[in-house]
């Protein structure tokens, strides 16, 4: 169509991309702004991390670390489709983006995360040199993970390693040092991210396999659901761990019930051949990781 209207996703005429000038719609797509999910997945582990090392007065860092969460997800997005914006033009799913489709350049993208980098480099100078070092290290595994894909089953463990990261940088934050609790909550929830993204590309599958796309949700098959059920178990128990290590008490490990029963109940409900159903289960890790929260604040402030 002449005014291009057959290149412009629904997404960007409704909701908040829709309430946007036209010019900067395309901009807020490459952020995923009518996709807040990922924000909220990236932040949490930051969260648990402080909570767990007892906030010591810094409740600011639970809203410097979301203010962060969404730049450096906004970001990592506005990357991920530079380098996938040859691959996104031949999935179904992804052809309307703004860089495979056009309506946005490659140059405007790398503005775009020079200024989104300018807000996480406002929020790192809020953090002590140690967190602020564990930080800067991320960004290599960060830059390294759009190729992931194309080189192993496994892309999904590479995105643990980098959405877990702020467990890695919030327990610093408060307490000046990187200690075992940190690193037990970082293993416990990359497994938690080969779980839920596993279900995420259960919808991608068939375009995936097209294209020659690596998953692990293609790899795993029908044991989709089998696999899951094992990350978050694994999941469960370091999570499990890094509250002994903060308070040896079982009554403290109960604490964690609300939230393994959820995820349980999401490995049960998984169906390898409904890729709507578990984009519906993945999205769900948002309360997934509100109920970990709590468990780590309640244990955290229980502990000081």
């Amino acid at each position: 169509m002449a005014d291009g209207i057959d290149i412009v996703p629904d997404s960007e005429r409704r909701g908040l991309i829709g309430a946007l000038p036209p010019r900067l719609r395309p901009y807020a797509s490459l952020m995923r702004l009518d996709r807040p999910i990922g924000t909220w997945l990236l932040y949490w582990p930051c969260a648990w991390s402080v909570a767990l090392a007892g906030v010591d007065g810094r409740w600011d860092l639970f809203l410097w670390f979301f203010l962060g969460a969404f730049a450096m997800r906004s970001a990592g997005c506005v990357y991920n489709d530079i380098v996938d914006k040859d691959l996104d033009r031949k999935v179904e799913r992804t052809r309307l983006r703004p860089l495979a489709s056009g309506r946005a350049s490659v140059r405007s993208a790398w503005v775009l995360i020079a200024i989104l980098c300018a807000i996480g480099l406002i929020v790192l100078v809020q953090l002590n040199a140690t967190a602020a070092m564990v930080a800067l290290v991320s960004v290599a595994p960060v830059a390294a993970y759009p190729f992931m894909k194309r080189i192993t089953w496994w892309p999904q463990a590479w995105l643990g390693l980098v959405f877990s990261w702020g467990a890695l940088v919030g327990w610093p934050a408060v307490t000046g040092s990187l200690d075992l609790p940190a690193l037990l909550l970082w293993f416990g929830s990359i497994a938690w991210v080969v779980g839920y993204d596993t279900l995420y590309a259960i919808q991608d599958i068939e375009d995936d396999a097209l294209v020659g796309v690596k998953s692990s949700a293609r790899r795993l098959g029908d044991k989709a659901p089998l696999g899951v059920a094992i990350f978050y178990a694994i999941a469960v128990l370091f999570w499990a761990a890094a509250l002994w290590s903060v308070r040896p008490d079982w009554l403290a490990l109960l604490a964690l019930a609300p939230a393994a029963i959820h995820l349980a109940n999401q490995a049960l409900r998984a169906d390898p051949k409904d890729g709507e159903g578990a984009l519906r289960l993945f999205r769900s890790n948002r309360t997934t990781g509100f109920l970990i929260f709590l468990a780590m604040l309640v244990v955290g402030l229980s502990s000081r």
